[in-house]
């Protein structure tokens, strides 16, 4: 597993637990609005290896609570389901960060209870997936991955970053749709001060605090809690 960037602790990425993250390198997909595309390209040398992270973890047992393993995306590396059992048996729980593109991967992971929570990027409705994402998206398997996490019985958050021009309060209707009875969704406020892979989104303003106000109301509609961030 290809270990770009790790962040020693973290009071915000895994909700009511303290945490360290590691950035797996390597995304397969595109998405015009990303911000962390420099995690894109799957690089030959790791930054951290895997067992400096193991090493680190055993010191931190008892005052870290979690690992949160994101990206780039994860599920992109064979290794993953081995390195989260040598986390899990140290005694840590673990948060995954994932674009939904390979359910098998997160319905094994599951079912092994090898996670113990995941965060879903859902990107945008079924006729606008290829556009928020970038490449030719086979949309069945974001379905799919939908599926295995709210019938996994375990914790779980959707998420939606709001890019202006790109998605519209219509969209939210759409996308809630598809995770109807979801525990959670959030909707994220675009960023755009600093370099994307689609530069000529640099600077754009995000939707206003009134507007993600109206989006959460429509995304309550469906899910038993949404919020934005």
């Amino acid at each position: 597993m290809i270990i770009g960037g790790f962040q020693k602790v973290t009071l915000t990425d895994y909700p009511n637990n303290l945490a360290a993250i590691i950035f797996t390198q390597g995304c397969n997909l595109k998405c015009p609005y990303c911000y962390n595309h420099i995690l894109n390209k799957q690089e030959e040398k790791p930054e951290f290896s895997k067992d400096e992270i193991l090493d680190f973890l055993k010191k931190r047992r008892g005052k870290l609570d979690a690992l949160v393993i994101t990206g780039g995306e994860p599920t992109l590396h064979k290794d993953l389901e081995e390195f989260v059992k040598n986390v899990k048996n140290i005694g840590y729980l673990v948060k995954l960060d994932t674009n939904g593109t390979f359910p098998e991967v997160i319905e094994r992971l599951c079912k092994e209870n090898l996670i113990d929570y995941i965060a879903m990027d859902f990107k945008a409705p079924q006729d606008k997936y290829n556009r928020l994402t970038g490449i030719d998206i086979e949309f069945g398997k974001i379905k799919k991955t939908i599926k295995n996490i709210m019938d996994s019985g375990k914790d779980y958050e959707f998420r939606t970053t709001m890019v202006p021009d790109l998605l519209t309060k219509e969209d939210i209707l759409g996308m809630g749709k598809e995770i109807r009875g979801a525990k959670k969704w959030y909707l994220q406020k675009f960023i755009s001060n600093i370099d994307l892979i689609d530069n000529s989104l640099k600077g754009k303003k995000p939707f206003t605090d009134k507007d993600m106000d109206e989006f959460v109301d429509l995304g309550k509609e469906y899910v038993n809690s949404c919020y934005w961030r």
